[in-house]
C-alpha cells in the first residue's frame, strides 16, 4: 500500500496498536490514521525538559537516532487484592532506532536498578535511592486526574533515567496491563513459544480446567480460590489468549534468569502482537485498526514530543516487523545485590556501556562487538509448532 507514491509501513502501524510506540499510520491515508488516534488515543506532555529530546534552537528532531521511552503499568482496580493508592511501572522500555532508520532496538530497563531517584517539587517527594520502579509512583501520587498523575510519574521516570544514563527521549507512551489484553483479545490471542516451565503467582486452574484469577503479594505469596492450582505454562510453542499471554509475560519468578527472562518474554510479546496483527490482515481492514486502536485508547497515553505523526510514519517507513532485535542488559546475567534487606540489580559497566551507545546513536557498533546482549527471539510460534495448553 502507498501513499502518495510512498510506501506505507506496516512497522508504524503495528507499534501503535501494541500501544508501545509513537508511530502510527492510517489506512487510505496519513490524515485518516492522524484522526483515528487523535480521537482513541489521550495525548498529553509526558517528558520534562531535562529528559526530552530538544533545545530552544532546534526543538526535537527525529531526522537522526531517535530513542522512545515506553512504560507498562501494573495498574490494579481500587478495592482489588494487592491494589494500593500508587502505581509501579512494571515495565521499562527504550525503543532506539539508528540513525539509518532501518531497524530498531528493543532494551528493557531492569524494574530493580538502584538509582538516585531525585525530588520532585509537584508531590512534595524529596528524593532517595532505591528501585527505579517506584520512581513513576513517587510522581503518580497525589491529586488530579489520572491522565495528569500518570503524566508525572512519568515526567519524574524519565527525569530518573535521563541523569542516569544522559538519554533524552523523543517520545513516550504508557499503557498499562489491561490496554494489553484488550489489544491481545482484538487480535484473537497470539502465537508464543514458552522457552522454559514457568509456574503463574496470578491465575489458577480450578477442578474443571478453567482459568481463575489470583492475586500476589511479597507477604502472603500466591492466593486462590480454593480448589485451583497454579497455571502452569509448559515449554513449547502455542496459541494464547489474552489472560494467558499476558500472565506468562508477567512471571519473574519461575525463569532462571529471574527478571532477565521477564524482560525477554515481554519483548517477545511485543514480536507476537506484530506478527499476529500483520499476519491476520488487522493492518489492512480500516474497521479492524479503528478497534485494535480503540482497544489500547482508553489505557494509553501518548507524548509524540511535538512531532507530528505524520513524520513518524514516513521517516520510519522501511522498518519491518523482522527489523525489531531485542537486547538484554547484563547481557541476561543476574547482578542481585543485598543492601539493608533489599534486593537490587546492578547494571555493569558493560551496560552502561551500552546505554551510553544508545544517547550517541553507536549502540550499532556496540552491539557488533558486544553480540551476548543480543536476546534470541523466539516469540512468534509456528502454526504447525502446537504444544498442548498450559496447566490441563
Amino acid at each position: 500500500m502507498t501513499i502518495n507514491g510512498r510506501e506505507v509501513p506496516r512497522w508504524a502501524r503495528i507499534l501503535l496498536i501494541a500501544g508501545l510506540v509513537m508511530v502510527v499510520l492510517g489506512i487510505g491515508s496519513v490524515a485518516v490514521a492522524r484522526g483515528m488516534v487523535d480521537r482513541s488515543v489521550p495525548q498529553t506532555t509526558l517528558l520534562d525538559g531535562a529528559a526530552a529530546a530538544e533545545d530552544s534552537e532546534t526543538g526535537n528532531s527525529i531526522d537522526g537516532p531517535v530513542n522512545l521511552l515506553l512504560v507498562g503499568l501494573d495498574a490494579r482496580e481500587e478495592g482489588s487484592p494487592g491494589a494500593t493508592d500508587s502505581v509501579l511501572s512494571d515495565t521499562i522500555i527504550i525503543l532506539h532506532v539508528p540513525r539509518t532508520h532501518d531497524r530498531a532496538y528493543l532494551i528493557s530497563i531492569p524494574r530493580d536498578w538502584r538509582v538516585d531517584i531525585p525530588a520532585y517539587a509537584k508531590t512534595g517527594f524529596t528524593g532517595s535511592t532505591e528501585k527505579i520502579n517506584s520512581a513513576f509512583g513517587y510522581g503518580y501520587q497525589g491529586d488530579g486526574t489520572e491522565v495528569e498523575k500518570r503524566a508525572r510519574g512519568m515526567e519524574l521516570l524519565s527525569t530518573t533515567l535521563h541523569e542516569r544514563t544522559g538519554i533524552r527521549f523523543n517520545g513516550a507512551a504508557i499503557i498499562d496491563f489491561g490496554g494489553f489484553e484488550s489489544v491481545i483479545h482484538a487480535l484473537g490471542g497470539v502465537d508464543m513459544c514458552v522457552d522454559e516451565r514457568a509456574e503463574s503467582i496470578h491465575l489458577g486452574v480450578d477442578a474443571d480446567g478453567k482459568l481463575v484469577q489470583g492475586w500476589y503479594s511479597e507477604a502472603y505469596g500466591m492466593q486462590l480460590p480454593p480448589g485451583a492450582t497454579p497455571l502452569v505454562h509448559e515449554e513449547g510453542c502455542r496459541r494464547m489468549g489474552a489472560t494467558e499471554a499476558l500472565d506468562y509475560v508477567r512471571i519473574r519468578k519461575s525463569p532462571s534468569d529471574g527478571d532477565y527472562g521477564r524482560q525477554r518474554h515481554q519483548q517477545q510479546l511485543i514480536k507476537a502482537i506484530v506478527d499476529e496483527a500483520t499476519s491476520s490482515g488487522a493492518l489492512t481492514d480500516l474497521g479492524r485498526l479503528n478497534a485494535l486502536v480503540r482497544a489500547a485508547g482508553d489505557t494509553f497515553l501518548l507524548d509524540t514530543g511535538g512531532i507530528p505523526l505524520a513524520d513518524y510514519v514516513f521517516t520510519f517507513k522501511d522498518l519491518r516487523s523482522d527489523d525489531l532485535t531485542l537486547i538484554k542488559t547484563n547481557a541476561g546475567e543476574v547482578r542481585t545485590v543485598q543492601i539493608d534487606g533489599v534486593a537490587y540489580e546492578e547494571l555493569d559497566e558493560r551496560s552502561l556501556s551500552m546505554l551510553t551507545a544508545a544517547r550517541t546513536g553507536e549502540l550499532d557498533a556496540f552491539l557488533a562487538d558486544h553480540p551476548e546482549f543480543v536476546a534470541e527471539p523466539g516469540a512468534s510460534a509456528s502454526p504447525s509448532a502446537s504444544a498442548p495448553a498450559p496447566g490441563r
